[in-house]
């Protein structure tokens, strides 16, 4: 998935420049998972200065953001048939995914398959298609183009149970939370 990144900087007089034009270097088309991709396009640090000289901090960030602070990514998900299709390797799947999204991936439970939890608050917008997000005791709520979700560190998982490919923007902001069912 090419994702387009325009970054804004400061020239030394102060003025603003754009510092970066391009394809954000962070992106993965995944392998093992016909139709996934992940982009990873800008990331912030609790206490970490704004760059001014186009400095990049994607390619060494973690997955996951530690309180105060943020990820944008944009993650296009397949249909749920890829997962059902017989020459599907789970094993071979969650080996990318860890590989691509380590902390990320150690949130998958096991048992339940997409389920996963993290410390954070996510602004998710659907750009593309349709999805359901699906939460505790099998609630699911459909969204489509538009749609937006505010995620306050629930448990989830994203179905996408169309024909087509469905492609979201998260922002993640990393937050202390209250403690959760089961914790």
């Amino acid at each position: 998935m090419h994702v387009r990144r325009v970054v804004t900087g400061h020239r030394p007089d102060g003025t603003a420049t754009v510092v970066a034009d391009g394809a954000a270097p962070r992106s993965h088309d995944f392998a093992e998972i016909a139709g996934m991709s992940e982009t990873l396009v800008w990331v912030t640090e609790a206490g970490a200065p704004i760059t001014v000289d186009g400095g990049d901090p994607t390619p060494t960030a973690a997955d996951l953001p530690a309180p105060g602070g943020t990820r944008f990514a944009v993650v296009r998900f397949p249909p749920d048939a890829v997962y059902a299709d017989p020459a599907f390797d789970g094993a071979a799947a969650l080996a990318e995914q860890q590989r691509v999204a380590p902390g990320l991936a150690a949130r998958f439970e096991p048992d339940a398959p997409g389920m996963h939890t993290t410390d954070s608050v996510d602004y998710a917008i659907v750009l593309e298609g349709e999805i359901w997000l699906e939460l505790d005791d099998d609630e699911l709520v459909h969204l489509a183009r538009g749609d937006v979700v505010v995620q306050n560190g629930t448990r989830h998982a994203w179905r996408n149970r169309s024909n087509e490919p469905a492609t979201l923007a998260f922002v993640n902001v990393g937050a202390e939370l209250p403690a959760r069912r089961g914790s």
